[in-house]
């Protein structure tokens, strides 16, 4: 039988009351590709912390290469060549590539002076090891998410890794750029260095592992191999609870549409973009991450208004050219980045819930009527089941799935006829990806029009009657989601 590279016993931790990891277990294999699964909060962060030296455990045992160790820092496990890439990569964004790759190998050195034809000569051994191709003199915050992500990997591999530990690493990829991540995944397994990916996406648990482990609420509840899992047991071990998989059909369609584009133009984006969309109706659009699908969404809300075209509102044409003029017409727009884009995250829950009707919470006098405000944040905490203990607490504190839910509260306060929503569940876990859903279903058989952008493939079938497919700007195909597959859409869209 093959030795353990890694084996975690009943590893033990708490923080204060808080018993963040109860009695875990982990084992990875040399040279396999092991995922660790679970909901926000059910410990994997903790494991990993433990595991690279960050956090020092309370109680169980940890080995690696067969050596059990006691207390270790996190330099003693780069040095036995663990390494963590983590979801914000840890690059420094105004160093170029090069400097990144080389900092370390010329901090340990500890010369006094750089040589730049040394750093040059580090990065590129670096880069070549994945055959990444990347200007060496860019400064890493002009690099797309993969590719900083490629910086992460070629960073790791330098210090001779025989752990690579990816937490959660397709959270901002697209469809192909997770594809070329695998590949090099893959690369890296061939050369006998072992993956521990961090995921909640059931469809690349599958693709990419060899066996899994699964924790829910500070304790491991599955391990085995991947073959043994299809998506109920995965879901269940993660949740808890078993959900369906029926397709949303709509209950109250309206006769008229609420929104309709008529031939809409952004130059450089999209061009002759026509569709409508009725009330009680959940429309799908998709398309890779450069089609125009992001552009049109900020289009219909005011953030890059149209050179052309027409968007009617109710039958009557209607002028957005901001997001103020959107929001008169009712429209709401949940951005695809909701940490910087859609949250105040220093502030509390309640403040981020209420801030869009503010001027409808004030007295007479102009003064602000704290009854109104703590009663239209009891509301929205209940309606959308925010999962918190205060709501005066700051937005940071909650989970992805209930950060996402405060954005949505914010707009349904607004009493809007139309949401549109780009990548509604992106950094979800599966749990509350599923309460999301359930929410954005109801609000639809409520009279809400609903748009979601996303190409999380799934989640559009599921939870749309109709889809539009994008692709270089303009819509190439529609189709009824009941009659219509993950492979149809994928062959429109590439």
């Amino acid at each position: 039988m093959t030795q353990s590279l890694l084996k975690a016993e009943h590893v033990k931790i708490s923080f204060g009351n808080v018993h963040a990891l109860k009695d875990v277990s982990l084992e990875i294999l040399p040279g396999e590709i092991h995922c660790l699964a679970g909901e926000n909060g059910c410990g994997k962060s903790t494991i990993i912390k433990i595991i690279s030296g960050v956090y020092q455990r309370d109680g169980g045992t940890i080995e690696f290469g067969g050596k059990k160790l006691e207390k270790i820092s996190p330099i003693d496990a780069i040095n036995m060549g663990i390494q963590v890439i983590y979801q914000d990569f840890a690059l420094f964004p105004n160093l170029t590539v090069a400097e990144n790759l080389a900092l370390n190998t010329e901090l340990a050195s500890g010369k006094k002076t750089v040589r730049w034809k040394e750093v040059r000569k580090i990065a590129q051994e670096a880069v070549a090891k994945i055959n990444f191709e990347v200007d060496l003199d860019q400064k890493v915050q002009e690099l797309t998410v993969a590719q900083k992500q490629m910086v992460a990997i070629s960073r790791a591999l330098m210090s001779n890794a025989r752990l690579i530990i990816m937490d959660e690493p397709t959270t901002a990829l697209t469809k192909k750029e997770v594809t070329a991540l695998f590949k090099i995944i893959l690369k890296l397994k061939e050369q006998g260095i072992a993956i521990l990916f961090i995921s909640h996406k059931l469809n690349e648990v599958f693709e990419i592992s060899d066996r899994f482990t699964i924790f829910r609420n500070g304790e491991m509840i599955a391990t085995g191999s991947t073959k043994e899992l299809d998506d109920k047991k995965f879901t269940y071990y993660m949740t808890g609870r078993e959900f369906s998989d029926q397709i949303f059909t709509p209950e109250n369609v309206s006769d008229k549409p609420v929104l309709e584009l008529k031939n809409l133009t952004l130059e450089g984006a999209f061009s002759d973009i026509s569709f409508s969309l009725r009330k009680g109706e959940i429309l799908g659009i998709t398309g890779l991450l450069d089609s125009g699908r992001t552009e049109l969404a900020l289009s219909m809300f005011g953030l890059k208004p149209a050179d052309s075209g027409q968007i009617l509102k109710d039958g009557t044409p209607v002028k957005i050219t901001n997001p103020r003029e959107a929001i008169d017409n009712k429209i709401g727009y949940v951005p695809e980045d909701r940490l910087s884009e859609g949250l105040f995250l220093t502030q509390s829950i309640a403040d981020n819930i209420i801030i869009s009707e503010i001027d409808r919470l004030k007295k007479k006098n102009g003064m602000f009527d704290l009854k109104k405000r703590n009663e239209e944040v009891e509301k929205w905490v209940k309606e959308l089941e925010i999962k918190t203990k205060n709501p005066d607490n700051p937005a940071t504190t909650l989970s992805g799935g209930n950060q996402q839910r405060i954005v949505l509260a914010k707009w349904l306060a607004c009493n809007l006829d139309v949401l549109i929503l780009n990548g509604p569940t992106v950094g979800v876990d599966i749990g509350s990806k599923h309460d999301i859903h359930m929410v954005l279903q109801k609000l639809a058989n409520q009279g809400l029009g609903v748009i979601i952008i996303s190409d999380d493939l799934p989640e559009v079938i599921q939870n749309c009657s109709r889809v539009l497919v994008i692709r270089n700007g303009k819509i190439k195909s529609e189709y009824d989601t009941q009659k219509v597959s993950e492979q149809m859409i994928i062959d429109d869209m590439m």
